[in-house]
């Protein structure tokens, strides 16, 4: 009796060995990366190009925050360039509700901007497409991204790392490190 067992108790073990290993190939979302790495959620990717304090007196700067007004005393624009592909078959929201957290759980939510190099928070991006739309003021830009504005205290980065929170259509919140 104990020679029929020790096959049966080898085949289990072989399983339970092989069950994970046979997962690792499989795709999953990964909903918490770095900048320059994407997030890719129900066919759709979303990545941080770069990240950035921007100077309101320097000349590249003032077209991003072009009708912006100057920010109050110890704060900040802080820019995030992105870019945002639908590889699905349907039109997609552009998520609005964007957040910066710092360490010590201290949100910035997005800011309204007349830029033209702007994320148009909210809108349809059908299926099949990209922003920046090709063609666009950000899409010929020096960074190729759309923007974000947020509106950061000055020591923000005092509580870094920061993390942009990412509302997804899945109903899930991804979340990009950014490198500033």
């Amino acid at each position: 009796m104990r020679r029929s067992l020790a096959p049966a108790l080898l085949a289990i073990a072989l399983f339970a060995i092989a069950l994970p290993l046979a997962a690792c190939g499989a795709e999953e979302e990964e909903l918490d990366v770095a900048e320059g790495e994407p997030i890719i959620a129900d066919d759709i990717s979303y990545n941080v190009v770069i990240s950035r304090f921007l100077n309101p007196d320097d000349t590249e700067d003032a077209e991003y925050l072009a009708g912006s007004p100057d920010p109050p005393p110890h704060e900040a624009y802080f820019g995030v360039f992105m870019q945002i592909h639908n590889d699905s078959d349907e039109s997609v929201a552009v998520p609005e509700d964007l957040s910066v957290v710092d360490t010590l759980d201290n949100t910035y939510g997005a800011q309204e901007t007349e830029s033209p190099y702007a994320l148009p928070l909210g809108s349809d991006l059908p299926a099949d497409e990209k922003l920046p739309t090709p063609d666009s003021t950000a899409a010929y830009g020096p960074i190729e991204g759309s923007l974000v504005l947020f509106q950061l205290r000055e020591n923000a980065t005092d509580n870094s790392p920061l993390i942009l929170e990412l509302p997804l259509p899945s109903g899930k919140i991804g979340k990009i490190e950014l490198d500033i």
